[in-house]
């Protein structure tokens, strides 16, 4: 087995930096309502690299709303990644 090598999760620091800190952002109470807004869909949006690092696998979410936010995109992006590949099958039949 060998390592991985550096070139190819080279943006992997950032994709973990930009969470904590969009993470930082929607808990932090004193965060306007409209940044938080913001800072929802770029969160998101790092999920599939982060779950491709296994970053999920290695560390827990403590805050609940956080983590159930986390928890039901994952879902919702497998669920979307199934009726995906339903539908090509059925396309090629």
């Amino acid at each position: 087995m060998t390592l991985p090598s550096s070139a190819s999760f080279a943006s992997s620091p950032d994709a973990l930096t930009e969470f904590v800190v969009h993470a930082q952002l929607m808990l932090d109470p004193a965060t306007p309502e409209p940044m938080r807004r913001q800072a929802e869909p770029r969160l998101l949006s790092l999920l599939p690299t982060l779950q491709a690092l296994g970053v999920f696998e290695l560390f827990a979410i403590r805050d609940p709303a956080l983590q159930a936010l986390v928890r039901d995109e994952l879902a919702a992006a497998v669920s979307r990644h199934a009726s995906g590949a339903e539908t090509a099958e059925k396309a090629e039949a």
